[in-house]
């Protein structure tokens, strides 16, 4: 029996417990671009093998935290939306008319918030490694509010940047204009809104968000970024409001991946995130074909997958993904329904 301290033991017994800040507010988003990437590393097999019951426990539930979190891979979406955005900072920040934006389009689970973050994770480390130590608050980050009116936005800016409690008596203006003050004194210059599909000009509601939104960006010194589900289908481009919102903005879509070389160089990124002791690598690369059938290609379904059969490894003692760990383990409803269509009739899955 061991009694002592189990090796390894020291540098995993305080994961775990550590339920972070939404990024919609400042201290959750600071905390997330300063977050280094998730990492962890297995122990050596006889450190491992020599574990007590509980030290087995504590690293297990490491591990299974470290799958747990969304490993982001640089596809190509998400180097196009990092340059578009930066082009655009940087025709912006002498612009004193119209600033153009960016509008990233797509379905569900394509990848469209990683890519939003991302950009915003970037801009915020050049800034502060320009400008080290400075108070500025170079990006925010928030959801349009679901039935959204101005009052309801600009309390998303609010409530981001931390402003002291706000109260009934507090109307939209004034809101609004200490929303713009404190924007303007902390220098942010870029602004991320997510879940835009939420802002439907065809509705009185969505003209009266998109005007609202409009003043922010006509009053901010700001480069804004938007991302939602099939914009263009959404109602966010109808009508006059629709078609100057059109006219300043890029579109960049993200969609599901074809078959082919980047989805196996995606596939095979993942594959070098597991840790499991028992996985051989290149498996899940020998395994692409299955893999798009199963998630249509979109990398939200093919992560979701790969890491709920990570998880499952590890609590079955397995300590590998195999096609049948692969098969039993159940992902989104969508991808789900296409991959029963898409599987030929009798075909072993």
């Amino acid at each position: 029996m061991v009694t002592t301290t189990e090796p390894g033991e020291e540098d995993i017994a305080d994961l775990g417990e550590d339920r972070p800040d939404p990024t919609t507010r400042l201290e959750g988003w600071r905390r997330f671009v300063e977050e280094d990437l998730a990492a962890f590393d297995l122990l050596p097999e006889p450190q491992w093998h020599s574990l007590s019951a509980m030290g087995r426990d504590v690293y297990d539930e490491a591990r299974i935290r470290y799958h747990s979190e969304l490993q982001v891979v640089r596809t190509s979406a998400v180097k196009e939306i990092a340059h578009q955005g930066r082009l655009l900072t940087l025709l912006n920040q002498r612009e004193h008319g119209a600033r153009r934006g960016m509008i990233v389009s797509g379905k569900q689970t394509t990848g469209k918030t990683t890519a939003l973050k991302q950009l915003g994770r970037l801009h915020e480390l050049r800034v502060r490694q320009r400008y080290p130590g400075s108070s500025r608050i170079p990006v925010v980050y928030l959801t349009a509010p679901p039935k959204g009116s101005p009052r309801k936005l600009a309390m998303e800016f609010a409530r981001f940047l931390g402003l002291p409690a706000i109260g009934p008596r507090h109307n939209t203006i004034d809101i609004t204009s200490a929303v713009c003050q404190v924007m303007i004194e902390a220098r942010t210059d870029l602004v991320l809104v997510d879940e835009i599909h939420l802002m439907n000009h065809a509705t009185l509601a969505g003209e009266d968000l998109s005007d609202h939104l409009k003043y922010f960006t006509e009053h901010l010194p700001a480069t804004f970024v938007y991302a939602g589900i099939d914009v263009e289908q959404s109602g966010v481009f109808t009508g006059v409001r629709g078609k100057q919102l059109g006219g300043r903005c890029v579109l960049v879509r993200t969609g599901p991946f074809p078959l082919g070389p980047e989805w196996r160089s995606l596939v095979a990124s993942l594959e070098t995130t597991l840790r499991l002791h028992r996985h051989e690598r290149g498996t899940l690369v020998k395994l692409s074909d299955y893999l798009h059938q199963r998630t249509g290609g979109v990398i939200g379904s093919l992560s979701h997958l790969i890491r709920a059969a990570s998880i499952s490894a590890i609590l079955d003692t397995s300590e590998r993904i195999t096609r049948a760990t692969l098969k039993s383990t159940r992902i989104d409803h969508n991808s789900e329904s296409a991959s029963q269509l898409a599987s030929p009739r009798g075909a072993v899955q």
